[in-house]
């Protein structure tokens, strides 16, 4: 990626494709056509592109100065109890926001990981790479496609059927929010065989009833109630995100709804579940309330298997 500035001013990144085959082509157009249809203040802004009949085929995009949640969660940007709890809650809503605006316009993005979410100077988040993004008719079920994505974020289903759904995105975002709560990266080939694929790890600490043993004990977990129970209540809801079966998980506006309420927690100090005013205090489709650890063991368990992590 390389830094450019416009004559007006903006300060912009360029994305140059080096390998110009078939294949890389296809990609350099379906991201045009992806962000020329799309506008979503957590999603990045195309402002511009070569021909595709050009010598070199560009992509300029606005420039997000702050690096990827990646980076500050176990890159080269990260330290100790940074970002804040606070922080890494807005960070998934505005991600589930966007993923949820691109599920209503009919677009899978297919990439969800860290590594493609940018942060500006505020933390604001800008999702980008919608070079594997696939257009889906609302008419079809699902896309039959080869499987394609980050090892650790794909999802099992879709690798196992060859069925792209947006329940895909779902599964890719549950493996974000367990980065969020947890500081580790999605894949790790020094952890013990079982935890390499962090989604395993996840499911394996949450249903074991070891969730402290998952999450990062600099953001407050171990000192701040509040803090502790907006973090069950996220690793809950990526458990939900992370199951095999993809009817089993949410869609992404229930993601958001229940991230919001998780959000509001800091000031409540509880759910709003049970609350007269809120009578889809629950994710709706399943019919699934956030509940303690034990509860979501009890309930899950027998029905879902452990996600293998295959790419």
């Amino acid at each position: 990626m390389l830094i450019g500035k416009l004559r007006d001013g903006r300060v912009v990144a360029v994305k140059r494709l080096y390998e110009n085959n078939c294949k890389r082509v296809e990609q350099f157009m379906n991201e045009i056509d992806i962000l020329t249809r799309l506008h979503h203040p957590n999603l990045v802004t195309l402002y511009g592109c070569t021909s595709r009949h050009s010598r070199e085929l560009l992509l300029v995009y606005e420039f997000i100065p702050n690096g990827t949640v990646a980076d500050h969660l176990h890159g080269g940007d990260s330290r100790r109890g940074s970002p804040s709890w606070n922080t890494r809650m807005k960070i998934a809503i505005e991600t589930a926001n966007a993923l949820a605006y691109l599920h209503a316009s009919d677009v899978i993005h297919r990439d969800v990981k860290t590594n493609n979410i940018l942060l500006d100077n505020n933390f604001c988040v800008k999702v980008a790479d919608f070079g594997l993004s696939r257009l889906f008719p609302t008419h079809l079920t699902h896309v039959s496609t080869a499987p394609q994505g980050t090892p650790g974020y794909v999802d099992p289903e879709y690798h196992e059927c060859y069925q792209l759904t947006d329940k895909s995105d779902v599964y890719s975002f549950g493996v974000v929010l367990v980065e969020l709560i947890s500081s580790l990266p999605a894949v790790d080939i020094c952890r013990h065989r079982h935890e390499i694929n962090l989604s395993n790890m996840a499911i394996n600490k949450i249903q074991s009833n070891a969730l402290h043993e998952l999450v990062d004990s600099n953001i407050g977990f171990d000192t701040d109630d509040k803090i502790r129970s907006m973090i069950t209540a996220m690793a809950e809801l990526a458990f939900q995100c992370l199951q095999n079966d993809g009817d089993m998980r949410p869609s992404m506006q229930e993601v958001v709804e229940a991230l919001l309420r998780i959000q509001r927690m800091n000031k409540t100090g509880e759910t709003d579940k049970g609350h007269p005013d809120d009578d889809d205090a629950g994710l709706s489709k399943n019919n699934t309330s956030l509940v303690s650890p034990d509860s979501v063991t009890a309930k899950w368990s027998s029905s879902s298997t452990t996600p293998n992590g295959s790419t």
